[in-house]
């Protein structure tokens, strides 16, 4: 069963900041760690799983929830 390794909070944030922060985060991560990324630019619908595919972590999944807008990356 997968476990979120840690939360991401990058609610406030406008591009790039929520993509800045989950990349800062992932420096310290293991390979295979889940980090949830939480966010409310509207902009990381787009800008997430782009720098996903770029950065070939994995995004597992993303949704949205009253304007904060969720995603779960496994490190690559």
């Amino acid at each position: 069963m997968d476990v979120i390794t840690r939360t991401v909070d990058a609610r406030g944030q406008s591009c790039p900041g929520p993509l800045v922060t989950l990349a800062r985060a992932l420096v310290s991560a293991e390979r295979g760690d889940l980090l949830e990324l939480l966010a409310t630019d509207p902009g990381s619908k787009s800008d997430v799983p782009s720098w996903s595919k770029l950065t070939g972590n994995e995004l597992l999944d993303a949704g949205e929830d009253a304007g904060t807008f969720r995603y779960v990356v496994r490190k690559a």
